[in-house]
């Protein structure tokens, strides 16, 4: 609620923003390069504090919740993912210290990375290496997904696929957070306006700044910046907005 935040004195990054997420729905953020948005997702699960303005979960503003707390409510899954140099196995346990086998199985499916792990010459049982050199960006991506799964939080804070995967990762990356985002309060950072159409709320960020909010469809139809977006998007390929 009317959030304002700045990473240096001199510039604001997010002025006077304010919208609602309501529970069990999907919002998507969207905007260019330095629109903000990626930075409003990652204070809603507090990895900054705001300078002015609230951000609340069911009417209780974040600062008031402990971490441990917040981190049992928020999940976050960055395109950065930290794997420990430790077996694929520990780095799932993670999440959930005392998961069965059947449940580490069942994240990974969900995820789409079950297939990659159990070819393994020691499967679960692998060591991922230092900075999970082992695993490409996108099985990487997956790995988080399968963790997050497990920990179950009921939000959300997605940083969506870019163009930086290719299309068969990107697509398999994408199928693991809908299943992950299914029935959750979900916080999605797009980056390809083509993962959006389907959100119950699109807000579109310019220069830090809520510009319009609304539903596929219902933007479009107001022919503003989203519509601009859209139809630019559709012109390049790959998308531009990373």
């Amino acid at each position: 609620d009317s959030v304002w935040f700045r990473y240096t004195d001199d510039v604001w990054t997010l002025q006077d923003v304010s919208f609602v997420v309501p529970a069990g729905t999907k919002t998507a953020l969207v905007g260019e390069t330095g629109s903000g948005k990626t930075t409003l997702g990652y204070l809603a699960a507090r990895l900054y504090d705001v300078d002015r303005g609230s951000v609340s979960i069911g009417g209780v503003d974040i600062r008031d919740l402990s971490f441990n707390a917040l981190a049992g409510l928020v999940g976050v899954v960055s395109q950065e993912t930290y794997l420990f140099h430790a077996s694929v196995r520990e780095n799932l346990l993670f999440a959930k210290p005392g998961a069965t086998d059947e449940e580490l199985f069942a994240a990974a499916e969900a995820a789409r990375i079950h297939h990659v792990i159990a070819a393994l010459p020691e499967g679960y049982e692998t060591v991922v290496g230092e900075r999970g050199y082992r695993f490409s960006g996108g099985e990487k991506q997956r790995i988080a997904i399968a963790r997050t799964i497990l920990r179950n939080p009921p939000i959300l804070v997605l940083d969506e696929a870019t163009s930086s995967l290719d299309t068969e990762t990107e697509r398999l990356v994408q199928e693991a957070l809908d299943r992950l985002s299914e029935g959750r309060t979900t916080i999605a950072i797009a980056h390809r306006l083509s993962t959006v159409r389907d959100a119950d709320q699109i807000v579109v960020l310019d220069r830090g700044q809520v510009v319009e909010r609304g539903r596929h469809e219902e933007l479009i139809a107001a022919g503003g910046r989203y519509a601009a977006l859209v139809s630019r998007d559709a012109e390049l390929e790959p998308p531009a907005l990373v």
